[in-house]
Parts: structure tokens; sequence; C-alpha cells
């Protein structure tokens, strides 16, 4: 599967069901997507040999039209547009010079249906942001540890009988993940694999009863990195 391909994947996670029909005209997330990867090959700079920069914090330049329509779907585009950089930084072996930062902006002179890019390094630190992916749902992993099951008392509660009260737990110590099965009556895989006790890699798949849960991490700019936007990730 090449770059483009993994994109166009990842990005229908995004604008399936409800918010397809945001998107029957104007502008397309797989567009602004294409846009901030040509825009990390164009300012792409070889430092050293084993070294290429490439920028980090990200303002994409929309018309009213299509901005309105981008911002509607609230910070998980956002959250999208990061990891899908992040992907292709790693293809390529490109390196940051600290957390990646995407924000939309609202152009009035530009014509609905175009998108620009402008791109800064900005040295700082990296906040790792670990989050799961449920029926359509994003939950940020706030906690060292995450229970999910069907109970009330789960920290994340999934509408699956299938599921016991408490089915599994992940940990997180800040920089990497593991994931067990609590005893569970029907048990638990990863990525396809029966589990009981596991390290829990990025883009892995846990599978409880019916439900799939998408564990990701993210690359994002520490909230107190010099450079760092506070706030909502666009602007009028």
């Amino acid at each position: 599967m090449g770059i483009l391909d993994s994109f166009e994947k990842g990005l229908e996670r995004v604008v399936n069901g409800a918010f397809a029909k945001t998107f029957k005209s104007g502008l397309q997330p797989l567009e602004v997507t294409a846009a901030l990867r040509r825009e990390l090959d164009t300012k792409a700079a070889v430092v050293s040999r084993d070294r290429i920069l490439v920028p980090n914090d990200f303002v994409v330049r929309l018309a009213p039209g299509d901005f309105a329509r981008m911002t509607n779907l609230g910070p998980a585009l956002i959250d999208e547009f990061t990891q899908l950089v992040q992907r292709h930084a790693a293809a390529q072996h490109y390196s940051f010079a600290g957390g990646i930062s995407i924000r939309l902006q609202n152009d009035g002179s530009l014509p609905e249906g175009v998108v620009q890019i402008e791109s800064v390094n900005v040295k700082g630190e990296i906040a790792w942001t670990p989050v799961l992916d449920i029926d359509g749902k994003r939950y940020p992993i706030t906690k060292a540890r995450t229970v999910i099951g069907r109970g009330s008392d789960a920290d994340i509660t999934v509408d699956d009988t299938g599921t016991s009260r408490q089915h599994v737990e992940i940990l997180w110590d800040g920089k990497r993940g593991q994931v067990s099965d609590l005893g569970s009556t029907n048990g638990s895989k990863l990525n396809g694999v029966p589990l009981t006790k596991a390290p829990l890699p990025p883009d892995s798949v846990i599978e409880i009863g019916r439900t799939r849960i998408a564990f990701r991490v993210l690359a994002q700019a520490s909230a107190g990195a010099p450079g760092s936007k506070r706030g909502a990730p666009w602007a009028d």
C-alpha cells in the first residue's frame, strides 16, 4: 500500500457516516492532507547524512466555506491530519524539531476549493498524546490506567454484550503502552492474536467481543513549549 493509499484509508474514519454529507462539494480533507504532504516534501532539508529536517508547525489557510465545513468536524479532523503527517514523515525518514502543530485559518481572499499551507520549524518539547478510537469516537488517555468494559464502573464503557464489565486495562507511562485482559469471559485479541498481557505499540487494534479499539499515539506540540498553540486549532 502506497503512502497516499494510507492517507485515504485514515481519512475514511473522519468523513464516513454523517460527516460525509459535509463534503459533497468544496475542498475535501484528502486534498488538505495531500497539501500537507507536499509541504513536507518541498521543505525537507538535509542537515546531516542521517537527518532530514521538515517543518512541524503548520497553518492551513482555507476559503470561508471550506473553513466552516472543516471546523464543523471538530478536533478529530486535526488529530487525523497530525497522525497522517506523522506517518508520512516516518515513511520518508524525516525528523521534526518539536511536536506537530496544525491550525486552520479562515482566509477570505482564497476561492473555495483552494488550500494554502504556511509552515515553519519550531523547536520544542513533544507531547506524546495516546488516544483510543472506538466506534467512531476518540478517547484521549489521560490516566496511567484506563479500564474498558461493559460496566458503568469502567473508565470507558462499551455497549457490547460480548464484553465483560471490566474487560481490558491499558497502562500508559508517558512513552509506552501496555494492554492486559482482566480475566474476561470471552477473552481479548491484540492485532488478531489472543491476548493476556502485552506491550501496546501505536496503530494496534484490540478486539473485545464485537468491539474494535484502535490505539494511536500523536506527536503534538507540548502546551508549554515555545511556539505551541493554545486553544482551538483554528482561527477566524
